[in-house]
């Protein structure tokens, strides 16, 4: 799924994100709105795990293998 495409099913997908990162706020997926850049971000921070894997985990969900 391309950026484009996450930023208008954005509000479709906030719960399912919120379901895989718990501990991103509201807030944060408001601030988000469907910028990866940003929630990859914010997955490092709130999880405490390297860039790298922070992109692959977004990607991950955003190709619908990581659901």
């Amino acid at each position: 799924m391309n950026e484009d495409m996450i930023k208008g099913k954005w509000k479709q997908m906030t719960g399912k994100i919120q379901a895989k990162w718990g501990k991103l706020t509201n807030d944060d997926l408001d601030v988000a709105e469907g910028n990866t850049e940003y929630l990859i971000g914010k997955v490092q921070e709130r999880y405490g795990i390297a860039r790298d894997e922070a992109e692959k985990q977004v990607r991950d969900f955003s190709d619908g293998t990581g659901y």
